[in-house]
């Protein structure tokens, strides 16, 4: 338990924090895991839909230092080359 107030309130803001990051990176899993599947199941459209709002949501917690920026680009990235080689196969 924090000794001082300061420190109580450091507390409770860390923890709310801590609780909107984990909703916001648990968002971004599901977004990113959505135009993985859609890409496999050689839903292009679909796959590149859902890319806009992962890159969306990649940038915003890259910038607000949810995850780190590099990681946000690194993943965008990922998900293009996958959505680029779909589009190869089919």
């Amino acid at each position: 338990m924090p000794t001082t107030k300061s420190a109580a309130k450091r507390l409770k803001q860390s923890e709310g924090r801590r609780v909107r990051n984990k909703a916001t990176k648990t968002s971004l899993k599901t977004q990113v895991r959505k135009v993985l599947e859609a890409a496999e199941a050689g839903k292009l459209e679909d796959a590149e839909q859902q890319f806009r709002v992962a890159a969306k949501q990649l940038d915003r917690a890259g910038a607000r230092n949810i995850i780190h920026r590099n990681k946000a680009s690194r993943q965008k990235s990922r998900l293009q080359r996958v959505i680029k080689a779909a589009k190869q196969r089919s």
